[in-house]
């Protein structure tokens, strides 16, 4: 990666004079067994457009994401080069690096591509929905609290199980946050937590924000996502995502 600054750009009309250097991981290296079939989840077509190209073009047109760093298969390293990155010109994708076994594997690999970034985005593949708005959110977040992850609050009553499927509590609703992506955290934090937790039992990492609560010993600042951002892993989701795509088109 390159160490040159961000650069000043122009947002609703007045100068960002932003000098951190944020780097974006795409995560996009998930086989997508729930979805059945072949063929992985981030490459399904949706609206003519593979599945990943969604988020990515979105932080290629960003005004706070300088580089893209996006990991997948070993496979797909060529697909993903020249039928994503070359053919819709996502010049911001500075590196394609193959996946490891698990999310977390996948995620450090991405890292240790980041060496520069003062700010790391990391996002899943399988969000098309992500926006400008969202990454606006995430970028003020991390500057004031330096860890942060995208979410909205929890529309349902949650309750906590044992073992045995029996409730064993029931949290305040205003309390509970769906997670989502992007998480976002200064570089050094993440960075420093990932290598952590190469030397740990890794069991029950389900997240970014997790890795850095337990490794990184800092507290995770929830800032508002968007409800349309979900995460494509069934193949109802799926047709909710044509559906929310079609609406979008519709309204531009």
């Amino acid at each position: 990666m390159g160490s040159e600054r961000g650069p000043e750009s122009e947002i609703g009309g007045a100068v960002n004079m932003r000098t951190e250097r944020c780097a974006a991981v795409v995560v996009a290296a998930g086989r997508g067994t729930r979805m059945g079939g072949s063929l992985q989840k981030q490459f399904l077509d949706l609206g003519g457009k593979p599945l990943v190209y969604y988020a990515l073009k979105c932080l290629q047109d960003s005004e706070y994401i300088d580089e893209i760093v996006l990991v997948t298969g070993a496979e797909s390293i060529d697909y993903c080069r020249r039928e994503i990155i070359e053919k819709f010109g996502l010049s911001k994708v500075r590196e394609i690096a193959a996946g490891g076994r698990e999310r977390y594997d996948s995620v450090y690999e991405g890292l240790k591509r980041c060496q520069d970034a003062d700010y790391v985005f990391i996002h899943d593949g399988a969000r098309p929905f992500l926006t400008e708005e969202i990454l606006k959110r995430g970028y003020e977040a991390v500057q004031e609290y330096g860890a942060c992850a995208a979410g909205v609050p929890s529309k349902d009553t949650v309750k906590i199980l044992d073992r045995k499927q029996n409730v064993v509590e029931t949290p305040l609703r205003e309390l509970v946050w769906s997670v989502q992506t992007p998480q976002i955290f200064r570089g050094t934090l993440i960075r420093d937590a990932y290598d952590r937790l190469q030397l740990f039992d890794k069991l029950g990492i389900t997240d970014d924000a997790m890795v850095v609560e337990e490794m990184g010993d800092h507290a995770v600042h929830m800032f508002l996502g968007d409800y349309r951002n979900i995460k494509i892993t069934t193949l109802e989701d799926l047709t909710v995502a044509e559906q929310l795509l079609s609406q979008r088109e519709k309204d531009r």
